[in-house]
């Protein structure tokens, strides 16, 4: 049997709100998504009509994989910050800058430079990437990250 002992470990608790906190950060991007899938859920003359629709399937997905996604992201951060022993939070903002820098910013510059995309449009993202990155890991700080703090 395969064990994860090589993985650090982060304190469950720490995962579960980073996770929850993440998550609401995301459905904020999301939003449109869900908004048209109420919609549909008006115009839809039965519940199993509407749960057969492509909007429904959509948002279920989307709800779905940002779920998971935050809770690896709430891991991987919290890691993170128990392998870089990281007690402050201008520690854990300069970590979450890294984070940010090296996930998100690249996809940015290119909405602007190649995708000519608004600029409104690519800051809400940028600012909703921020909370999720340098928020979260000083979110993690303040709660608390490590199983045991005596090791």
């Amino acid at each position: 049997m395969a064990t994860l002992s090589y993985l650090p470990p982060v304190k469950p608790s720490a995962i579960a709100l980073g996770t929850v906190y993440n998550h609401a950060i995301s459905l904020a991007i999301l939003g449109p998504v869900f908004g048209e899938t109420y919609r549909e859920a008006q115009r839809a003359n039965s519940k199993e009509e509407f749960f057969k629709s492509k909007e429904a399937a959509s948002a279920a997905s989307a709800w779905g994989s940002s779920l998971v996604g935050s809770g690896v992201q709430t891991y991987a951060v919290g890691a993170l910050i128990n392998a870089t022993g990281t007690l402050t939070y201008k520690g854990a903002a300069y970590l979450g800058s890294l984070v940010f820098l090296a996930s998100a910013a690249p996809s940015f510059i290119s909405q602007l430079a190649t995708e000519k995309r608004p600029l409104d449009q690519v800051a809400v993202t940028v600012l909703a990437r921020v909370a999720e990155t340098v928020g979260l890991s000083v979110f993690l700080t303040w709660w608390g990250t490590r199983t045991n703090p005596f090791d």
